[in-house]
C-alpha cells in the first residue's frame, strides 16, 4: 500500500502530464505504468477522471473540433487516429453516429479543398482514387466531383 504523501507526488506527476497537454486515458496509462505502482495508478485515474481532468468523451469533441479546424481528414482517418490513442471504439461510433450530420458536411468540404488543391495538377479519375484510398465516403465523393466538375 501506499501513503497519501507518495499519492499525491505521482498524482501531481501526471496532473503536469494531463495540463501540458489534453491525454486520453489510455496515454495516461501508457506514460505512467512503469513508473508508478499499479494500485495507486489506477486510483489516480479514477480521481482524475471523477475530478474531470480525463474525460475521453471530451477529448473526443476537442479532437474532432481541431480536425475541423486544421485538417481535411476522411471520417475513417478521424477514426484511425482517435483510436490510436487509446479512445474506446464504441464511445467514438457512438459520438460518431450522433454527430452525423456534422461529420458529414466536414468530410464534404475536406473533399472540396483537396479537389481544389489537387485539380490543377491531376486528372478528376485520379483525384477520386486519392480520395477513396484516404477512406473518404464513396457517396460524398460522387456528390463532390459532381460539382466541382460541373
Amino acid at each position: 500500500m501506499y501513503n497519501s504523501e507518495e499519492f499525491d507526488e505521482q498524482k501531481t506527476k501526471v496532473m503536469k502530464y494531463i495540463i501540458y497537454k489534453k491525454r486520453t486515458e489510455h496515454e495516461v496509462r501508457l506514460k505512467f505504468e512503469k513508473i508508478i505502482e499499479e494500485n495507486m495508478l489506477e486510483d489516480i485515474i479514477e480521481y482524475l477522471k471523477e475530478a474531470k481532468y480525463i474525460d475521453d468523451g471530451e477529448y473526443i469533441k476537442r479532437a474532432i473540433n481541431n480536425f475541423y479546424a486544421i485538417k481535411n481528414l476522411s471520417i475513417r482517418e478521424v477514426k484511425q487516429k482517435l483510436i490510436a490513442k487509446g479512445i474506446d471504439k464504441n464511445m467514438l461510433e457512438e459520438y460518431i453516429y450522433n454527430h452525423k450530420e456534422e461529420m458529414n458536411e466536414y468530410e464534404k468540404k475536406s473533399i472540396q479543398k483537396i479537389i481544389s488543391k489537387k485539380q490543377e495538377t491531376s486528372e478528376k479519375e485520379e483525384i477520386k482514387q486519392y480520395l477513396l484510398k484516404k477512406g473518404y465516403n464513396q457517396e460524398n465523393l460522387e456528390i463532390e466531383l459532381e460539382d466541382m466538375y460541373c
